[in-house]
């Protein structure tokens, strides 16, 4: 695949992944609380996410959620809910309260893998990057398929490198403002802030 073609791919999403999303919202949350070391289950997750949109946007999957106006309400307002849930419960844990059997909670709330995953998946703008954006790289007269995992590839390359340079940042950040109140504060903002995005997401 042409060198040009993605670098161009990557000069188009850049503006999209410097956004702040659920991604970045977690990473800020869980580095704050817990350390660098909770910035490598949010990359991968997200990562992770990524290659699902782009395995589905292959497959041709994606095209037929996105036209369908029942299927899309659907996995819109699903990521909605699921962000404003998360949302809830991080602003719940930001107080400090223990779970009262947090073994027992669903793996998608108690991993931050998943939360960043699933925060990926649910959401309708991260498939339609590859529904909008990326064709425009893809030569039509070679395999699609390919073409796809390279550009996916190049983006979550893209998006790791955006996000680790932010675990400094935030890391640094933290161990300025030690305190457990602030760390609090600020767990809570991030919470308000999920909670946010699923509203956002939710109105579309």
């Amino acid at each position: 695949m042409p060198a040009r073609a993605v670098l161009g791919y990557l000069l188009a999403v850049l503006p999209l992944i410097a956004t702040p999303g659920a991604s970045f919202t977690l990473l800020v949350q869980r580095v704050a609380r817990h350390g660098r070391r909770q910035a490598l289950p949010v990359v991968l997750g997200t990562a992770t996410g990524l290659y699902v949109h782009a395995a589905l946007a292959a497959l041709g999957l994606s095209a037929l959620v996105m036209r369908s106006g029942t299927a899309f309400a659907a996995l819109r307002l699903g990521g909605a809910a699921y962000l404003v849930g998360l949302g809830l419960w991080s602003w719940y844990r930001a107080g400090g309260r223990p779970a009262a059997a947090p073994r027992r909670l669903p793996w998608a709330v108690r991993s931050t893998y998943a939360q960043a995953l699933l925060g990926n998946v649910l959401n309708p703008k991260a498939a339609s990057i590859f529904l909008t954006l990326l064709p425009q790289f893809v030569d039509p007269h070679r395999a699609l398929a390919p073409q796809v995992l390279v550009l996916a590839t190049a983006q979550v390359a893209l998006v790791g490198a955006w996000l680790l340079a932010w675990t400094a940042v935030v890391a640094r950040a933290a161990e300025a403002f030690a305190a457990g109140r602030a760390k609090a504060l600020l767990h809570r903002v991030s919470a308000a802030v999920l909670v946010a995005l699923g509203l956002r997401t939710a109105v579309g």
